[in-house]
C-alpha cells in the first residue's frame, strides 16, 4: 500500500509539474500576442501621425496669402473706358494697365523692357479680377486713386515664404536678384502683408496657385453627395427590408445576397465604366455633372448601405417581432412601426460611412470627366463640376510650389470632412443605440 501511494503521489507530482509548465507557455504566449497587438497598434498610430503631421506642415501656409499694398489711380483712358461706362465696358477694362502703372510709380527707375515684365510679376493676375469686382461693384470709383491690397504673384510669394535659395546663381532662380531687392523694399516699406487666404475658400479653381480655390470642388461634393444619398438610402433600406423581412428563402434570394455582397467588392473604377457606358453614351447625359457622379456613387454606395441595414434589422430581437403580431399587428406596421425605428441607428450609421466612402472616390468620377479644368462654381446639377478629391488629384500633378501647399491643405479639409462625418456615426450609434 505504501508503494502504491508513493508511486500514486509521484504520477500527481508529475503531471502537476508538467501542468504547471505549460500553464508557463502558454501564458508566455499570450503575454507575446499581446505584445506584438500593441506593438502593431503603436507602429499604425505612428505611420498615421506621420502623414497627418507631414501633411499638416505641408498644408498650413495655403491658409495664407501675402499681399501688396498699393495706390491704384483707375484712370478712365487707362482703362479704356469712357465717362459713363456700361457693365460690359467695366467687365473688358484693362484694370491690369492701372496695376502695372502704380508698381511703375514706385518704382520709377525701372525702364527696361525686361525689368518691366520681372516687376509686372510682384501682382498675381488675379490682382486685376479683384479690382475689376471693386469698381463694377462701385463705378463712381473711376478717376479716383484708391489704396488696395492685391495678391502677390507666385514667384515673389515663394521668395517671402523662404521656398527660394538665394544662395544659387541668379541664372538657376525664377526670381532675380533685381526682384529680390524691389521686393526687400517693398517690405521696408510695409506694403508687404500676409493674411488669412479667403481666396482659398472664396474661389474656384485656378491656373495660377495664389488665386487657385477649392470652391467649385467643395460645392460639386455636395451637390454630387446630395444626389448619391437621395437615390442611395431609400433603395437601399427598402431592398435590405424587403429581403430580411417579407422575401422568401430560396434561390433566387440567395443568388440576389451573393450578388449584392460581390458589389461591394467591385473596384470603384468599373463602376466609373458602367456610369460611362450607360448614363453619358446611353441616356446622353451631360458630362461632369453631379447628377451624373451622384448617380455613379450610388450604384457604388448601395451594397454598403444595404449589407449594414440587413445587419442592422437582423439585430433587432425577434420577442419584438412576437410581440407585436400577437398584438394584431399586421407584417408591414411590425416592419415600419417596430423593427425599422429600433434598427434606423444602425442603418444611419452605415448610411455615413457609405457617404464617407463616396465624398473620397475619385476612379469612377474620372471617367465620367469630372477631371475637367471648372473655374465656375456650380448651381444646379447640371452644371459642370468637379469634385474634391478630384481638385486634389488635379493639383498634385502640377509642379509649383504653390499647388504642393494647395493640395496638402484640400487633403486637411477633405479628411476633415471624413472625420466629422465618421464621428457623426459614431455619435448617432451612441445616442440611439438601445440594448435588449
Amino acid at each position: 500500500m505504501n508503494n502504491e501511494s508513493q508511486d500514486t503521489s509521484a504520477t500527481v507530482s508529475d503531471t502537476t509539474e508538467k501542468v504547471r509548465k505549460s500553464l508557463g507557455k502558454r501564458y508566455a504566449r499570450e503575454k507575446r500576442f499581446k505584445l506584438f497587438g500593441v506593438i502593431a497598434i503603436v507602429a499604425s498610430l505612428s505611420f498615421l501621425a506621420v502623414l497627418i503631421i507631414s501633411i499638416t506642415i505641408r498644408g498650413l501656409p495655403a491658409f495664407k496669402q501675402t499681399f501688396l499694398n498699393l495706390d491704384v489711380t483707375l484712370d478712365a483712358d487707362t482703362l479704356g473706358v469712357d465717362e459713363n461706362p456700361d457693365e460690359d465696358a467695366l467687365r473688358k477694362a484693362n484694370y491690369n494697365g492701372s496695376i502695372k502703372n502704380s508698381l511703375l510709380a514706385l518704382f520709377p527707375d525701372v525702364k527696361k523692357r525686361k525689368d518691366k515684365k520681372a516687376l509686372y510679376k510682384f501682382v498675381s493676375t488675379g490682382g486685376q479680377y479683384d479690382l475689376q469686382a471693386m469698381v463694377m461693384a462701385d463705378p463712381s470709383l473711376i478717376g479716383q486713386t484708391i489704396n488696395v491690397w492685391l495678391p502677390v504673384g507666385d514667384d515673389a510669394s515663394g521668395y517671402l515664404r523662404g521656398h527660394i535659395d538665394t544662395s544659387v546663381p541668379e541664372k538657376k532662380r525664377r526670381f532675380k536678384d533685381n526682384q529680390i531687392t524691389w521686393i526687400e523694399e517693398l517690405k521696408a516699406d510695409n506694403k508687404v502683408q500676409t493674411k488669412f487666404n479667403h481666396t482659398f475658400f472664396s474661389r474656384g479653381d485656378s491656373r495660377e496657385p495664389e488665386m487657385a480655390g477649392i470652391k467649385g470642388s467643395l460645392f460639386g461634393s455636395i451637390l454630387t453627395l446630395m444626389v448619391t444619398l437621395a437615390l442611395s438610402f431609400p433603395i437601399a433600406v427598402a431592398t435590405a427590408i424587403y429581403l430580411e423581412e417579407f422575401a422568401p428563402k430560396n434561390r433566387w434570394t440567395d443568388i440576389i445576397e451573393v450578388n449584392i455582397n460581390n458589389l461591394a467588392a467591385v473596384p470603384s473604377i468599373v463602376f466609373g465604366l458602367l456610369g460611362l457606358a450607360i448614363f453619358i453614351n446611353f441616356f446622353n447625359l451631360p458630362r461632369s455633372a453631379p447628377i451624373v457622379g451622384g448617380l455613379v456613387l450610388s450604384l457604388m454606395t448601395l451594397p454598403t448601405i444595404i449589407i449594414s441595414a440587413r445587419a442592422a434589422l437582423k439585430s433587432v430581437p425577434p420577442s419584438i417581432r412576437d410581440a407585436a403580431l400577437g398584438l394584431g399587428a399586421s407584417n408591414l406596421q411590425v416592419v415600419f412601426h417596430h423593427v425599422l425605428p429600433l434598427a434606423m441607428p444602425g442603418i444611419l450609421t452605415g448610411t455615413i460611412i457609405g457617404m464617407a466612402q463616396a465624398l473620397g472616390e475619385t476612379a469612377p468620377l474620372l471617367m465620367i470627366g469630372m477631371v475637367a479644368f471648372i473655374v465656375d462654381v456650380p448651381t444646379s446639377l447640371t452644371d459642370p463640376a468637379t469634385v474634391l478629391p478630384v481638385q486634389i488629384f488635379q493639383w498634385a500633378d502640377l509642379p509649383e510650389k504653390g499647388f504642393v501647399e494647395k493640395t496638402s491643405a484640400a487633403i486637411m479639409v477633405l479628411l476633415g470632412f471624413l472625420i466629422a462625418m465618421n464621428a457623426i456615426a459614431v455619435l448617432l450609434r451612441r445616442k440611439f443605440e438601445q440594448k435588449w
